[in-house]
């Protein structure tokens, strides 16, 4: 693709420079070669201006700076105000607007964005309406897989993925879009057909992350406003959702709800246990229409993640909801309330819980399954997400009858250090609790000590198959861990 086409209503190229050849474009220096573009991003760790030398000296000649850099005089370099803003641009161009060509479904909140996305990309697929996911859980459609790194990855991986799904032959997708994507713009020069607000609650508050919880709203918030999607769907019962219909322009606005009046409403919500499987029963509604589910996921989080599916697969495809609903009777999302019959009669549960807020519904939701001792075992990332240790914690403490303290994804900070960040909280409580820095070790100790009738949870890794400890990402897998040494049959994969 020549520059000046690239680059045309984005950036000003000079005018000698307008006929190059581009046929890579990275922010990473390292990946750079002739004929790339690279361009300078600031991050809170490192500065790309900095390595601009290094891609030029691997026979990069493009550049997009925020400042003017000290390159040879064959160095062709296009100033904007914000790189990552332009990055996201070029990138769309670079992979000619796939999103232009797809049904693309962008789904934000605090809560559910994971096991919503999955849950509409299983019916769409199985309704014969091909579509990608893309999020927390990876990049997927039929046997095409990558993992992310992020829940909404960069957005030259978006573009690229958006363009890999319409050559499988996909006509929708459906994105996880986290407020730090939208914060940094990854998302943006995406068509978004529609877009879906789950919920918002305090999180992702500190260091690298939102200022404070007003930033953190406004930047979910630009997924309803700044789009331009045609239709919003929104939960009536979260104290934003009136904020956010009043100020989208969508021409469509659908509502579910369980609590409050809406489009759509889940009601007589009912925990169940049979086989070891744990879930929800409930009535849900659309106008005069009623189905019955007998949904296999704890929670009523999840409840509102399956109305919001059926609303959603309802409305843009026209899928019955009878139709939806015997779909997700027998929905399984890898690590979200993923349960596993251990052999002393107990129950497994897995689950990406990882802040109180989480912990908590996820707790007080297993409390009405029947039950003998709820325990659960769980940690916290390390090097960020201090604020959230003494509130997992506390949950914790609150409402189990046994607790065991482990690492999560510690990095390089001490295990030990957040174990008593976490444990503060349980001096406030009588909940017995054991520390056991290695998880592995935790999660033997835990089946050892699990009993007929119990619910162990697992929480804070759900889908992911590996630790982080130090800078290197390890194999793990708890599903592994539970199948190794309890000689278990998963009953979700």
């Amino acid at each position: 693709m020549k520059l000046f086409e690239l680059t045309q209503g984005i950036l000003e190229v000079p005018t000698l420079d307008r006929e190059r050849e581009i046929e890579f474009i990275s922010d990473n220096s390292a990946k750079c070669k002739e004929n790339s573009l690279f361009v300078c991003v600031k991050g809170l760790q490192a500065d790309g201006h900095r390595y601009a030398q290094a891609a030029y000296e691997q026979g990069c000649r493009v550049f997009v700076v925020e400042r003017e850099l000290d390159l040879p005089k064959d160095a062709c370099q296009m100033r904007t105000t914000n790189s990552r803003q332009a990055l996201a641009r070029l990138a769309c161009r670079f992979f000619r607007d796939p999103s232009h060509e797809l049904c693309v479904i962008g789904i934000t909140g605090t809560k559910g964005k994971t096991t919503t996305a999955c849950m509409i990309a299983q019916i769409l697929n199985q309704c014969g309406v091909p579509c990608g996911y893309i999020g927390t859980n990876g990049i997927a459609y039929g046997d095409f897989y990558r993992p992310t790194v992020n829940t909404t990855p960069d957005s030259l991986t978006l573009q690229s993925a958006l363009r890999e799904f319409l050559k499988q032959g996909c006509r929708a997708a459906v994105i996880e879009v986290s407020s730090q994507a939208l914060l940094q713009h990854r998302a943006d020069g995406i068509r978004m057909s529609a877009v879906v607000f789950t919920n918002l609650s305090l999180d992702h508050i500190g260091v690298g992350e939102h200022t404070d919880f007003e930033d953190y709203k406004r930047c979910k918030k630009r997924l309803f406003i700044d789009f331009s999607a045609a239709t919003v769907f929104v939960n009536a019962d979260d104290p934003i959702s009136g904020e956010i219909l009043s100020e989208t322009t969508a021409p469509k606005q659908i509502t579910y709800a369980i609590a409050s009046k809406a489009d759509y409403t889940a009601s007589d919500v009912t925990p169940f246990k049979t086989n070891g499987s744990l879930g929800n029963s409930f009535l849900l509604s659309f106008g005069e229409q009623k189905e019955k589910m007998m949904l296999p996921l704890t929670g009523i989080g999840n409840v509102y993640n399956a109305l919001t599916s059926v609303a959603v697969t309802n409305e843009l495809f026209g899928i019955p909801m009878q139709i939806s609903t015997n779909i997700l009777e027998n929905a399984r999302i890898s690590g979200r309330s993923e349960t596993v019959q251990l052999s002393n009669g107990a129950v497994a549960v897995i689950d990406y819980a990882h802040n109180g807020v989480g912990l908590r519904q996820l707790l007080e939701d297993l409390k009405k399954t029947p039950h003998n001792r709820l325990i659960c075992l769980f940690g916290s990332v390390g090097d960020r997400t201090q604020l959230r240790r003494y509130e997992l914690g506390k949950v914790a403490a609150e409402l189990c009858d046994l607790c065991i303290l482990t690492s999560d994804n510690p990095g390089e900070e001490a295990p030990e250090k957040i174990i008593s960040e976490i444990a503060e909280a349980f001096h406030r409580f009588p909940t017995p609790y054991f520390s056991i820095p290695d998880r592995r070790e935790a999660i033997l100790e835990a089946i050892r000590l699990s009993q007929s009738g119990d619910i162990l949870v697992l929480a804070g890794k759900g889908h992911e198959e590996y630790q982080l400890i130090g800078k290197k990402k390890l194999p793990f897998s708890e599903r592994d861990i539970l199948k190794e040494f309890s000689r278990l049959e998963l009953t979700a994969k």
